[in-house]
C-alpha cells in the first residue's frame, strides 16, 4: 500500500477530534504534546467506555450470579480476547493483567527465583529502562545467578555479535526490550530469540515502547514472554499485559497470594486455580482492564500500517528540521527506530530547554529517561526527548523546531 493510499484513509484531522486533551491551552497556547514515549493520550472513544463502566455495570467480575457482575465478566473476558487477536497469542488463557509493564516483568523475575542456581547466567541489553534492569539485578542478588550486559554503540545499536559470543548454555533468560525508550531504536528481537533458544534459555520482551508503533505477533515471534502498558497505547494508566507461553506459565510459581488466583483453600493447603488466574490475584482493575480493550480496538482501527507509515513520516520530517539548528546533536541514530528523537544541544542543559518549549505550550520529556545507563554511555546528564505519536502533525513539528530554536537564542 503506498504512503498516499494510505493517507486517503489516515484522515489526521478527523483522528485529533478524537482526543479532547488536544484543544487544550498550556500559557495560552495551543498543546503540542509530544511527551508519547512517558504516556499517549486518551480518545474520547476509550474515555466513552471508562465512563459507561462505572455509571452502568460497576461490579466485581468471576464472582457474581447477579446481571451488573455477569456484564462486568463479559466485557472484561472479552477484553483479554482483544488483546489475545491483536498480540496472536495461542490462547486467551495465555493473556495476563498486569498493573503496567514494570508488573510483568517483576512477576517473571521473582518466578525464576526458584529455577536459578549460582553461576547461571542471564541476560541484559545495554538499552534498558531500569524497570528492566532493577528486578534482575535483585534477582541476581537472591539466586547467586550472574547478570551480564550486551553492549551497544554510538548509534544506539546493539552489538549483535557481542551477544552472540556471550549467550551459552549457561544462559537461562534473556530479557530486553523491543524498541528503546530513550532511543527509539528498534532491536533485532527475532534474531536474539532464536539464538537464546538455540541455547535453552527463555526471552522475555519488554514491549511497552514497541506497542504503540508496532503490532507484535507473539507466535511469529516464538517469544516466551511478552509485557506491555497500556497507557503508552492510548489506554488507561494501571494497567497491564503479560503475554507467557502455556508452558512456561504453568511451570512458574504464583507472584501474589490472595482471591481468585485459588482453586481450594485450607489451613493446611492451597491449590492453585488455572491460567489465567493464577496470577491475577484480588481485584483487578476491571474498568482498566475493559479499556484496554477498547484503546486496542481504537488503533486497530485506525490501522497499524498507516500508524507506522505516518509516524516515520514525521520522524523524518522533524529530524531534518533538526539537524538545521547549529550545535544540535541526536542521540539514536539507528536506521531502524520508531518517532523518537533523543537530542542536546551544545552548551546547553536539557532541562532549561524544555522548561521554556512547556512556557510556549510544547510538551517534551527531560532527563535520563530511566535509562540512565544509555546517558552514562553518551557521558551526559540526560536528553531533550521528543516522542511523536499518530496524532501529532507536521505543523506542530514546525512550532516544535522554532520554540527550540528560540529556547536556545534565550539560554545562549
Amino acid at each position: 500500500m503506498s504512503l498516499t493510499t494510505e493517507h486517503i484513509a489516515f484522515d489526521i484531522e478527523k483522528i485529533r477530534k478524537d482526543f479532547p486533551i488536544l484543544k487544550r491551552k498550556i500559557n495560552g497556547y495551543p498543546l503540542v504534546y509530544l511527551d508519547n514515549a512517558a504516556t499517549s493520550q486518551t480518545p474520547q472513544q476509550v474515555i466513552d467506555v471508562i465512563v459507561d463502566y462505572y455509571s452502568n455495570y460497576n461490579a466485581n467480575i468471576h464472582r457474581g450470579v447477579h446481571s451488573l457482575s455477569q456484564e462486568a465478566t463479559e466485557k472484561y473476558e472479552n477484553a483479554r480476547i482483544s488483546l489475545q487477536k491483536h498480540f496472536n497469542a495461542e490462547k486467551s488463557y495465555e493473556i495476563i493483567f498486569t498493573s503496567g509493564t514494570t508488573h510483568g516483568i517483576n512477576l517473571i523475575a521473582s518466578g525464576f527465583t526458584s529455577l536459578l542456581q549460582e553461576g547461571d547466567e542471564i541476560l541484559v541489553s545495554a538499552l534498558e529502562h531500569h524497570s528492566n534492569i532493577v528486578p534482575w539485578q535483585m534477582l541476581c542478588e537472591k539466586t547467586g545467578a550472574v547478570l551480564k550486559v550486551i553492549p551497544m554503540n554510538e548509534e544506539g545499536t546493539l552489538i549483535y555479535s557481542a551477544f552472540e559470543e556471550m549467550v551459552s548454555d549457561k544462559t537461562k533468560i534473556v530479557f530486553l526490550n523491543h524498541v528503546s525508550n530513550a532511543l527509539g531504536t528498534i532491536n533485532p528481537i527475532k534474531d536474539i530469540i532464536d539464538k537464546a533458544h538455540s541455547h535453552g534459555a527463555a526471552v522475555l520482551i519488554d514491549g511497552a515502547q514497541a506497542a504503540p508503533h508496532i503490532k507484535a505477533d507473539v507466535q511469529a515471534l516464538d517469544v516466551d514472554f511478552y509485557v506491555v502498558s497500556a497507557h503508552k497505547m492510548c489506554g488507561p494508566t494501571g494497567v497491564g499485559m503479560l503475554y507467557g507461553k502455556e508452558e512456561w506459565l504453568k511451570k512458574l510459581p504464583p507472584y501474589q497470594g490472595g482471591g481468585e488466583m485459588i482453586a481450594t483453600v485450607s489451613f493446611e493447603k492451597t491449590t492453585y486455580a488455572d491460567l489465567p488466574h493464577k496470577f491475577e490475584a484480588g481485584t483487578p482493575n476491571i474498568c482498566g482492564g475493559i479499556a484496554f480493550g477498547a484503546a486496542v480496538d481504537y488503533m486497530n482501527s485506525i490501522g497499524f500500517e498507516n500508524i507506522a507509515a505516518y509516524e516515520q513520516e514525521l520522524l523524518e520530517y522533524a529530524t531534518g528540521k533538526l539537524l538545521e539548528i547549529e550545535g544540535m546533536k541526536i542521540y539514536g541514530t539507528s536506521k531502524e527506530k520508531t518517532a523518537v528523537i533523543s537530542f542536546n544541544i551544545e552548551g546547553l542543559h536539557p532541562y532549561d530547554i524544555g522548561t521554556l518549549l512547556d512556557k510556549m505550550g510544547i510538551a517534551v520529556r527531560t532527563g535520563h529517561h530511566c535509562a540512565q545507563p544509555i546517558m552514562d554511555f553518551y557521558k551526559i546528564p540526560g536528553t531533550v526527548r521528543a516522542s511523536f505519536s499518530f496524532y501529532n502533525t507536521k505543523e506542530e513539528v514546525d512550532r516544535f523546531v522554532e520554540g527550540v530554536k528560540k529556547a536556545k537564542m534565550m539560554l545562549s
